[in-house]
């Protein structure tokens, strides 16, 4: 497809198909941007419209285009499409809607999307309810609207679902250099990920911001990933979802899947792509990446002339995963040489106004933070909207730190309509990265030092919708343990008259009611039960049936381990704060599944109770290890029953400093795999 895909987004051939305004915008969007190659129209009345002339049908074209705008209702769209693929064109856009986009109103419409891409065959498609795309650099765009791009002989891509926020982007006065923007649309036939995976084959594309609805199939995100590796193309996106209402939005505007917000993040970071919750950011990384590349880190260093200034950096930097080291030696030395005794030290820096006009010495002053182990330097200037001209040394001084040091460097307006346009393109031009606001700037390089290498391993797949039941807790361990998850000795007892076979097991002992997935919100647990108390306690508990076990001792920590069934990413690994504060202490991480050893043990490290693990101020640790194995072992049982299964939770994971053990235990799935393993 990625083949195929060139010829409809570098078209030498196009041809309008339709009338109204919105095809003689595609007309005239072609004519302005100076598009060399043919431009041809299609309509029942030949009168030329922007000065050409119309055939009337697809059948009396001069020749066979490489790319086609559907531009009428969604019925004769189907009529287009098939006679475009028959005739063999290289590809086309469909702008109707009425399609899966509008299946929660038309009963008709999901039928309709399946008779389109019938249709198309093999022959490309981008919609349908989609404007279609923007090539800057060679001036070819089916586009039905205003743009606000311009020629560019290389930048950045960026491809949405919504065709709203693409025109917005392309309005932005920020500097970006965009080289081709792609609407996707409802992605009927061709996905966002496979229109991206061929535009990394433009060597002029120098970075992918996407805006993502929904992923589709996950594993040709893995291969987008993995293929921009190879090709050294960093890839950001927007992830909306996170909210209740944007998830309904989502499945109304593009019958996407949106699915869980958590297994959203963590396909992205598996995929090596950063991520960005607003537009503004979004644009500032994109051009952070175009100018660098990737930060080698996330350490900065920060020059102002103001206090006031580099506080406000450093508290803006606050939260996020940046860090502004402290002066090395021989930064602090050559920092008094170039400022001398008036001026206090630090990164970030508040160089004072003594040597401000004098080009070079602000230059030389500003070099050494451009030192080995900053990715980016960061210099705070706000043009004035009168006479900028006194501002001039400061926009020469970073370009000079620049040529000088070779490192990242950017200049950055606190407020973004203090960065004048003529500044922008000049720093642009020398490498230096101009960015409109002070939060805009950390997020970006945030984000530009989370652009990392894809997981090598693809996301684990799968397979049709399940029907899950939930195993009782002593058929969920016995499954569990089979794979290898140490879980407490215990016996089930059917029956409270009976709590003989209790008697072989250490007391202190646990019993549990079976049959409830919150037992402790209903008292079906009791702890710290004796044998002599064991008959009075199954007296006071309500249940059916009865699980007694041994009681976990030296308990150093207890957490959360689980899998959730995401249609929409894959299996969901969660691993949190465990216990019945769980959802209170909201510190947790989720990764997809499958996972290495070395995975976890980095997830671990990102919990806020990792310290209780390694050891608290003299406490005993946990063993890591037991960890680790419990959460691989939980994974082989996933895998065993990829097809049947549904929700795996573990809570609490007792760690104590010899044993991880699974106190409790859930396990949702198919009713044939329960009676089998039960």
């Amino acid at each position: 497809m990625a083949r195929a895909l060139r010829r409809l987004l570098s078209p030498d051939s196009v041809v309008v198909i339709g009338g109204g305004e919105w095809c003689r915008q595609v007309l005239h969007q072609l004519l302005a941007m100076g598009f060399a190659g043919d431009i041809w129209r299609v309509h029942p009345d030949p009168t030329p419209v922007e000065g050409i002339p119309a055939v009337a049908t697809i059948d009396d074209l001069p020749g066979v285009p490489d790319a086609a705008f559907i531009g009428v209702n969604r019925h004769l769209s189907i009529k287009a499409v098939a006679a475009l693929s028959r005739i063999g064109a290289g590809g086309a856009v469909c702008f109707a809607s009425g399609f899966s986009e509008a299946m929660s109103e038309d009963a008709q419409s999901t039928d309709l999307e399946a008779d389109l891409v019938a249709a198309a065959g093999d022959m490309p498609l981008l919609g349908p309810n989609c404007y279609g795309f923007i090539n800057a650099m060679e001036g070819a765009l089916l586009w039905p609207d205003q743009h606000g791009c311009s020629r560019v002989a290389r930048g950045v891509a960026i491809l949405t679902q919504s065709s709203n926020i693409a025109i917005n982007l392309t309005m932005q006065l920020r500097g970006l250099p965009i080289a081709r923007v792609v609407a996707c649309g409802n992605m009927a036939q061709t996905s966002q990920a496979e229109i991206a995976t061929a535009l990394l084959d433009d060597p002029r594309i120098t970075a992918i911001g996407l805006h993502v609805e929904g992923f589709g199939d996950v594993a040709q995100w893995h291969a987008l990933a993995r293929k921009a590796q190879t090709k050294g193309v960093p890839l950001i996106a927007i992830k909306v979802g996170a909210s209740e209402q944007a998830r309904q939005a989502t499945v109304s505007h593009t019958a996407s899947l949106a699915g869980s917000d958590a297994g959203a993040g963590a396909l992205l970071r598996r995929l090596g792509i950063a991520r960005l919750f607003d537009l503004p950011s979004f644009l500032e990384t994109l051009k952070l990446l175009h100018v660098n590349g990737p930060l080698e880190s996330n350490a900065l260093s920060c020059i102002s002339c103001s206090g006031g200034e580099a506080s406000l950096a450093a508290d803006t930097a606050a939260g996020l995963q940046l860090r502004f080291p402290p002066l090395s030696r021989d930064q602090t030395s050559a920092l008094r040489d170039a400022l001398g005794p008036m001026v206090a030290l630090s990164n970030p820096l508040d160089y004072h106004t003594y040597i401000w006009g004098d080009a070079e010495r602000m230059a030389a002053a500003w070099l050494p933070m451009a030192a080995a182990h900053i990715a980016l330097v960061v210099v705070i200037v706000d043009y004035p909207h009168t006479d900028a001209s006194a501002w001039d040394c400061a926009t020469r001084a970073a370009i000079e730190v620049r040529r000088v040091s070779v490192r990242p460097v950017a200049v950055v307006a606190t407020l973004p309509e203090l960065m004048p346009r003529d500044v922008c393109e000049r720093l642009l031009g020398a490498d230096v990265t101009p960015i409109h606001g002070l939060r805009e700037a950390m997020v970006a390089a945030q984000a530009a030092g989370n652009v990392t290498l894809p997981h090598r391993l693809p996301p684990l797949g799968l397979g049709p919708a399940v029907a899950p039941q939930m195993l009782n807790e002593a058929a969920a361990k016995a499954l569990l343990h089979a794979h290898g998850l140490d879980v407490p000795q215990g016996v089930v007892l059917s029956s409270r008259a009976d709590a003989s076979p209790a008697g072989e097991l250490s007391a202190p002992l646990v019993l549990k009611g079976q049959g409830l997935a919150h037992k402790s919100e209903v008292s079906a647990v009791l702890l710290n039960v004796s044998h002599g108390g064991l008959a009075a306690a199954l007296e006071r508990m309500k249940a059916e049936s009865f699980l007694v076990e041994e009681m976990v001792q030296g308990t150093v920590v207890e957490l959360l381990i689980a899998v959730l069934r995401d249609d929409a990413h894959g299996f969901v690994l969660t691993i949190a704060a465990g216990g019945v504060l769980t959802e209170l202490w909201q510190d947790r991480v989720s990764l997809l599944l499958p996972v290495t050893q070395d995975d976890i043990a980095e997830a671990l490290t990102g919990l806020r109770v990792y310290p209780l693990l390694t050891g608290y101020r003299g406490r005993p640790g946990a063993d890591i290890d037991a960890v680790i194995a419990a959460v691989m072992a939980l994974q082989d049982c996933i895998i065993a029953h990829t097809a049947v299964i549904s929700e795996v939770e573990i809570n609490p994971l007792i760690c104590t400093s010899e044993r991880a053990v699974a106190a409790d235990a859930l396990i949702m799935m198919a009713p044939e795999i329960e009676q089998e393993e039960t």
